[in-house]
């Protein structure tokens, strides 16, 4: 694997960090603190077309790889995750979903939209009692001969606030067990599509995590994903891509506290000379930069698996875990090299801890991930072979 950044790669990398510093970092404690949507901040990222990264360009997105869209999402991550998260659902979840599964049809009507970002798209799976355990929908699409009757009640839902379209996982029929679930596109302007009230949370506070209701809500025929009964495997192969988007997220998080580490270590003086040069506080840099520079070979590993139309589910899931244990665990270490002021809004680091958080909870627990690794291990018996000569063959 080789992981030289192309000129194109490079120039997308740079255009997400100046974006991010100079029209995310105004004004994000405060819209942090009063969990105020980034409104105009999404509205630039359409614009930049940094929500729909991936898609095809006759579709009217970029046609980039997935390389790209780590990139950008790591650099948007170092500064405001709510935004990341917004996009990180947008891309891996909705449009790379709609693209990979959707008709013809589909694409034209829904996805050209959200790759432009005239709509915002939701991923609907985790209910009040099926979260982890994806297959236990109780969110029912019954087939009514021309049209299914959706209700039910989906939780945690990002962008379920500002989102047009949804990707809802619905049960059809229970006797079959998870190959009963479909997955169907609803428009959140059809009667029965109620919005709760915006969820106040520990971190990503001004991104909308919203309950979803829906009574009674007549989807067309036309607007189901796939074939019948292909809802529980389609929603695993979205969150498998998903979970790159994530990973990426936690290693911008990372990032973006080391940064901050560093800059402060050099400018703070203690016992007559900068902290970084106290030993104490060298350590800490060393092991953070050790840890992301890990982190980041499994998030980039897993992303070029993906563009070489490799199998990419354990990757993904190892790029996850990982990346999320090092944003949570140094994140808490830049608060401790700031000291009293990484108690405190200003500079960052308590935000940035605080939303390192959901990285090991949402699109899949850390405990989730290793039960996928750890069943990517039993079924494949010559894993540390085909590893191993994956490494020759693209050294």
């Amino acid at each position: 694997m080789n992981f030289e950044l192309t000129e194109e790669q490079l120039a997308v990398k740079e255009a997400a960090r100046e974006f991010a510093q100079k029209q995310c970092k105004p004004g994000v404690i405060e819209r942090d603190s009063k969990m105020e949507y980034p409104t105009e901040q999404i509205k630039m990222m359409s614009e930049l077309g940094f929500m729909g990264m991936m898609v095809d360009p006759k579709y009217g997105g970029g046609g980039m790889d997935t390389m790209s869209y780590v990139l950008a999402l790591e650099e948007i991550s170092k500064v405001d995750n709510s935004c990341s998260v917004i996009m990180s659902v947008n891309n891996s979840l909705v449009c790379w979903g709609l693209e990979k599964h959707g008709n013809e049809e589909q694409k034209q009507k829904y996805l050209t939209k959200l790759c432009t970002g005239e709509y915002i798209g939701a991923f609907c799976l985790s209910e009040p009692e099926a979260g982890s355990d994806a297959t236990s929908q109780r969110t029912t699409a019954i087939d009514q001969g021309d049209h299914y009757l959706l209700n039910g009640t989906k939780n945690w839902i990002t962008n379920g606030g500002t989102s047009r379209i949804h990707l809802v996982v619905a049960q059809s029929d229970a006797s079959k067990g998870h190959r009963g679930i479909n997955v169907f596109i609803v428009d959140t302007q059809w009667d029965g599509v109620s919005i709760g009230a915006k969820e106040d949370k520990l971190g990503i506070r001004s991104s909308d995590t919203h309950t979803i209701m829906y009574n009674d809500v007549k989807v067309p025929k036309e607007n189901r994903l796939g074939p019948e009964g292909f809802g529980f495997k389609f929603a695993m192969k979205v969150l498998s891509g998903g979970r790159i988007g994530i990973a990426a997220q936690a290693l911008g998080i990372a990032g973006g506290a080391y940064e901050l580490s560093v800059a402060y270590a050099k400018e703070r003086e203690a016992f007559g000379k900068p902290i970084g040069q106290h030993q104490a506080i060298a350590f800490k840099l060393a092991d953070m930069a050790t840890d992301i520079e890990a982190a980041k070979m499994l998030v980039y590993r897993s992303a070029w698996l993906k563009d070489q139309h490799q199998d990419f589910t354990m990757a993904s899931s190892m790029a996850k875990v990982f990346a999320s244990e090092v944003a949570m665990k140094h994140t808490v270490e830049a608060v401790q090299v700031h000291g009293g002021y990484g108690f405190v809004k200003e500079y960052h680091v308590e935000r940035l801890m605080r939303d390192a958080k959901i990285t090991q909870i949402y699109e899949g627990t850390s405990e989730i991930q290793r039960i996928v690794i750890s069943r990517e291990i039993i079924k494949n018996n010559n894993l540390y072979v085909s590893v191993a000569n994956e490494q020759v063959e693209h050294a």
